[in-house]
């Protein structure tokens, strides 16, 4: 039978995926607490609120320093803070997880097409994936806010599968979050959860992802046996 793969294209998250960057997300976090004289957060709870984007993570550290809900007015006015500590810590700590860029060049070179699919702002995706050489692997960068929606609506999944003129069949989506999972449902494509990364606690599992990796490079193992399969 001739070869044929199983997925012609993949997305990938950012975040708790190809990059831990919570320790750049922690540091600019608390300077915003600081700069507007509020008490100071933990790495491992900024772990915990990450995933919905800056708005979400913001709204969260300040729920927690303040010890109520916070007003929509405070919020906004508390984001251009936020925004100019993280441009300033950006990349400072973070660091791909194990495996990743060896995986992303096998992949690039097998002929799939690669896109991140994530909700952090698009003005800080393209400096990170540049600045650990992986930009160039990616046809397609989709930030939180380079649409009218993000994860977990499934716009950002469906615009690709429009771009790429794919069928449903031929996107895979590759996140840690239960957001990732629940986009690529809603939008009926497979998806693998990967165990590592960041997601408020709960295993990956019960989001009901098509598969799940507990290592970046279980991914490349998972697409080599799906078309092996898809070749027998």
């Amino acid at each position: 039978m001739a070869q044929c793969k199983p997925f012609k294209a993949i997305a990938f998250d950012l975040d708790g995926t190809l990059i831990d960057s919570v320790p750049d997300l922690a540091a600019a976090t608390n300077a915003t607490l600081a700069e507007l004289n509020l008490t100071g957060c933990s790495e491992e709870q900024v772990r915990s609120w990450v995933g919905n984007g800056a708005h979400v993570l913001i709204e969260r550290a300040l729920s927690f320093a303040l010890g109520e809900a916070v007003e929509a007015q405070r919020l906004e006015a508390a984001m251009p803070i936020f925004m100019k500590h993280y441009e300033a810590h950006l990349q400072r700590h973070s660091k791909l997880y194990d495996g990743v860029i060896n995986v992303l060049e096998q992949l690039h070179s097998m002929g799939y097409q690669l896109a991140v699919v994530t909700n952090k702002p698009y003005r800080f995706t393209i400096p990170l994936l540049d600045a650990f050489g992986i930009g160039h692997l990616f046809t397609q960068v989709l930030g939180g806010d380079s649409l009218d929606k993000m994860k977990p609506d499934p716009l950002p999944l469906n615009h690709l599968l429009q771009q790429w003129q794919l069928d449903k069949t031929e996107l895979l989506m590759v996140g840690d979050s239960k957001n990732d999972i629940l986009a690529a449902k809603a939008a009926g494509i497979s998806s693998i959860g990967l165990t590592y990364g960041y997601n408020y606690g709960e295993d990956i599992g019960l989001s009901g992802p098509t598969a799940v990796c507990d290592t970046f490079s279980e991914v490349l193992a998972h697409i080599n046996d799906s078309q092996k399969v898809m070749e027998q």
